[in-house]
């Protein structure tokens, strides 16, 4: 019987090590918070980003703040599907939308590509990637496509800001 116990928690922990090795590409953004403006500078988007259940796992709690308005917020979790065997993520946030897709690894950049963001009935399809500038910032730039064609949505040059607080985690 202590074998078998011993078995299982090897085998836990090499699901676990594996999973951190698969998720490895987004550490630089764990343990950290990370704020842009959009285009006109009033808006901003905060990202914090914090590993969950043993590193199996990373969550990103966003805020999206428009003055004026009340605060738009939503929630990233981040996974290694081993079936698929690729980094997926599944996006939900305060209005009701979701989404759900994969992330490509590249160089100096994570790819997310085409999706689509459902809320109420309606569909955005949208493509983002996330291009790293140096170890304090990384630069998103998204996409929509309308009628078929691909067209610019924004840039956002985030910064690292600040760590996560315990309610943030």
């Amino acid at each position: 019987m202590l074998k078998v116990v011993g078995l299982i928690v090897a085998l836990s922990a090499c699901s676990v090590a594996a999973a951190a090795t698969e998720l490895e590409p987004l550490g630089f953004l764990a343990g950290q918070c990370w704020k842009g403006s959009f285009p006109g500078g009033s808006r901003t988007d905060e990202h914090c980003f914090t590993w969950i259940y043993g590193g199996k796992f990373l969550r990103d709690r966003h805020t999206l703040h428009t003055p004026g308005k009340p605060d738009g917020s939503g929630e990233t979790i981040y996974y290694w599907n081993s079936a698929a065997k690729q980094l997926e993520y599944l996006y939900i946030e305060s209005g009701g939308g979701y989404s759900h897709g994969g992330v490509t690894v590249e160089k100096d950049s994570l790819g997310f590509p085409e999706t689509a963001l459902v809320e109420n009935g309606d569909e955005q399809v949208y493509r983002s990637r996330w291009k790293r500038l140096d170890s304090t910032a990384y630069q998103v730039l998204t996409e929509f496509k309308v009628d078929g064609a691909w067209v610019p949505g924004f840039q956002v040059d985030m910064r690292r800001s600040r760590k996560p607080s315990e309610g943030e985690r």
